[in-house]
């Protein structure tokens, strides 16, 4: 992209400012489709604001509801033909047909398996995890089986099971490859297993037991003895390594069982130490945190530990109560789609911490078993939930009553802001110029936004070194944002490029190549005072067609509104 000069930069940004707050609010109908477990979402809900006396948004418009679930369900925005023909649709029934569609339909299993295999790869093992010198774990490995497993759509229960009890090697292509080692990998060998029991725990049961391996929990009946039970069932397995010939390289590792001797003299009895505060010893043995022991021997062939946590961390309560896999499950993925789970942290389901809904929480648990484990029913009905088709828009009565920035509790009366995850951004801003049709090979694809990704991570990483994902308004970021490579990708006036077609249209009026520019980045048409503007830039470009678009579509994706879920 050429430099503008100031007058024309000055435009620019005054362009995108207006894009922050413009875009047209209208009332949409009630979402037509219901069943009885979006109709139970929809009464718990709404019996909240009743009793905080809050009315909802009105509803979203229609653009803004499909750019939402597509970059929820796939994680990217939609084109602009796919955008129209949902806007186009009479069909009172469209919002169910196209979560179906995006979904089930065999366009789009490549699209939703990547989605989720990102989010789920940061989950298990973090976003730098396979990256570090001499890791055990493969990146690629761990993808490979999430891609695998999301694709097939296999029931969210034996995925769990398969990553705690798997065995095998981490890479893809050795011989004894299984993918789903990788969530264990790196995690086993260290400090007797303590980073296992803490990430099984917390990332599929809700259960922060982490703090209670020195001492008991401050503010629940968590006590240390617990933690140290939930460890003996990690303590018979081992990661092992395999150098590269010739040096002290890791070229891979094989996640093994082996036979446990225990801290003792008995193997019979593999029984394990811990410490308490006042310096006495105390003894633990494997029991599950509902009290269910298992065998104490440490030998394989009498009892496989981390078989029995996954068949205990599967069974069903007696109770008709939600367990914690199927609540945990729920909470994360009502915080996908909402950005506020029902408890904050969401991976904390501990008694002390009480839900936002916990009605609605053990409901949706409890459906969710019954329906076999399946995410895409779970999608299904938080997608088509009367709260997730509000607007971001906040009324009276909902202002500072339902905003959890200021320390208020979710109530989900309207649509919370947030900002695009990285891989959101690199997806959308393929569509969004039609770069996605000639991608290469899925995993040319992969190297390519990998690479991009490095530099976007290193560009935002917070004052603690944490890698960021989101976009915080930092001078890196808009540095990365006015000038990088990719906008300048996006944003060329090359022969054959999106805006150079869009441009050289000679049957096409300029307010709709504005217009078109606005739908494909936002979903929406341009208003008047865009249009206004936009007419400037044409001015001061002196009827250069090109340069005009091409300051606007700069614009548009350096605003809020194209980086923010809305």
């Amino acid at each position: 992209m050429k430099l503008v000069t100031c007058c024309h930069f000055k435009i620019c940004l005054v362009l995108a400012g207006v894009m922050a707050g413009n875009a047209v609010q209208v009332q949409g109908d009630e979402p037509s489709y219901n069943s009885q477990q979006v109709a139970r979402i929809n009464k718990e809900v709404r019996l909240v604001w009743s009793d905080w006396e809050i009315s909802p948004s009105a509803a979203a418009t229609d653009g803004e509801w499909c750019r939402r679930v597509y970059l929820d369900v796939i994680g990217r925005i939609p084109s602009v033909s796919e955008l129209t023909a949902f806007m186009n649709d009479k069909d009172p029934n469209k919002k169910a047909k196209l979560v179906g569609k995006l979904l089930h339909d065999e366009e789009f299993i490549e699209e939703y398996a990547r989605n989720w295999t990102t989010l789920w790869t940061n989950i298990l093992i973090g976003r730098s995890g396979g990256t570090e010198r001499n890791t055990l774990t493969s990146r690629e490995g761990m993808q490979k089986y999430l891609r695998d497993t999301f694709a097939r759509n296999k029931p969210y229960d034996r995925m769990v099971y398969e990553l705690v009890t798997a065995t095998g090697t981490t890479s893809p292509g050795s011989e004894k490859f299984n993918g789903a080692t990788n969530f264990l990998a790196m995690k086993v060998n260290e400090e007797k297993g303590t980073l296992a029991t803490a990430a099984t725990t917390k990332i599929f049961m809700g259960l922060q037991v982490q703090c209670t391996q020195c001492h008991n929990h401050p503010f629940n009946e968590w006590k240390q003895r617990k933690f140290w039970e939930m460890n003996a069932f990690f303590r018979q397995t081992r990661a092992l390594r395999t150098f590269v010939p010739g040096t002290r390289d890791v070229a891979s590792a094989e996640l093994v069982n082996e036979d446990f001797g225990g801290e003792g003299s008995t193997p019979e009895e593999a029984e394990i130490y811990y410490e308490l505060r006042n310096g006495l010893m105390e003894v633990a043995y494997p029991v599950f945190v509902d009290g269910t022991a298992v065998g104490s021997s440490g030998f394989v062939e009498d009892v496989v530990r981390r078989k029995e946590l996954g068949k205990q961390m599967l069974k069903a309560d007696s109770n008709e109560e939600a367990n914690y896999l199927e609540k945990m499950i729920v909470n994360r993925m009502w915080g996908h789609f909402f950005g506020y789970a029902f408890t904050k942290p969401v991976d904390d389901l501990g008694p002390h911490n009480t839900p936002t809904h916990p009605e609605l929480l053990n409901y949706l648990g409890l459906e969710f078993r019954k329906n076999s484990y399946d995410l895409k029913q779970l999608i299904t009905w938080i997608t088509l939930s009367e709260a997730y088709s509000l607007s971001s828009r906040t009324n009276s009565s909902n202002v500072t009553a339902d905003d959890p920035q200021l320390g208020e509790s979710p109530k989900f009366s309207h649509f919370y802001l947030r900002q695009m995850r990285a891989e959101e951004l690199y997806e959308s801003l393929l569509v969004a110029t039609q770069a996605h049709k000639t991608r290469g090979s899925y995993e040319e694809q992969e190297r390519t936004k990998t690479q991009w990704l490095r530099q976007f991570t290193v560009a935002f990483g917070n004052d603690e070194g944490e890698e960021q994902t989101t976009f915080n308004g930092t001078i890196p970021q808009a540095l990365m944002m006015f000038n990088g490579d990719m906008i300048k990708k996006a944003t060329s006036l090359d022969k054959g490029s999106f805006l150079q077609t869009i441009a050289a249209s000679p049957k096409i009026r300029d307010s709709q190549k504005i217009n078109y520019l606005f739908m494909a980045a936002l979903g929406r048409n341009a208003s008047s005072s865009e249009t206004r503007i936009a007419k400037q830039l044409l001015l001061a470009r002196e009827g250069d067609v090109a340069a005009a678009l091409q300051d606007v579509w700069w614009a548009v994706l350096n605003s809020n509104e194209f980086i923010i879920n809305h």
